[in-house]
């Protein structure tokens, strides 16, 4: 209860603080990243690195899984497939572990996607058979290629010590993702 009382109290106090302010940023153009990051540097609930490593996981996470949805309607390669039911269950389960980390340490995550991935996943939406694919297992070893970078490096240099062990926890997954998605892609680009 006293908990819920001060997050309340402290939201209370955010939206009065922005309300009251001569502030020339537009709430519309704001992300829920944004959004999140803000309430992070306001309420401080941990070092502003680790929640930002908390904000980015979790925006990265969504991403992932809303990608890997559309493989479920779109793909016809059982590789593909599978590997997209596999995106979907770890990043859930990631996803899952990190919002009651966050819960617990009062640390602001967004909502929903940011305008840049919403963009992403949009554009891949239009795409299909195997043009659709190919630029699906693209985006997966590029984001995994930098996920993995910025969670060895949470894995050291985050100073929540909660976040950096689920950060070392999540990273054998992460690594698994890049290894498996590299390997479709380059039986994908053998089948020319």
């Amino acid at each position: 209860m006293r908990k819920l009382l001060f997050l309340s109290a402290t939201c209370l106090t955010i939206w009065m603080a922005q309300s009251c302010a001569n502030n020339t940023k537009n709430p519309q153009s704001e992300t829920p990243v944004d959004s999140a990051q803000d309430v992070n540097a306001s309420v401080k609930p941990v070092d502003e690195k680790s929640s930002s490593f908390a904000v980015d996981a979790a925006d990265g996470g969504m991403m992932e899984i809303a990608a890997s949805k559309l493989v479920q309607d779109k793909s016809q390669n059982e590789r593909v497939r599978a590997f997209a039911t596999m995106m979907v269950n770890d990043h859930t389960k990631a996803g899952d572990e990190l919002k009651a980390l966050a819960q617990k340490r009062n640390i602001a995550l967004p909502a929903e996607l940011s305008t840049e991935d919403k963009k992403h996943i949009d554009d891949l939406s239009k795409k299909s058979g195997r043009d659709f694919d190919k630029s699906y297992i693209n985006m997966m070893v590029e984001d995994h290629d930098k996920v993995v970078k910025e969670f060895e490096a949470a894995s050291d240099n985050v100073a929540d010590d909660e976040l950096k062990s689920w950060a070392r926890n999540t990273l054998p997954t992460l690594k698994v993702h890049q290894d498996s998605a590299r390997a479709i892609k380059d039986a994908m680009n053998d089948r020319k």
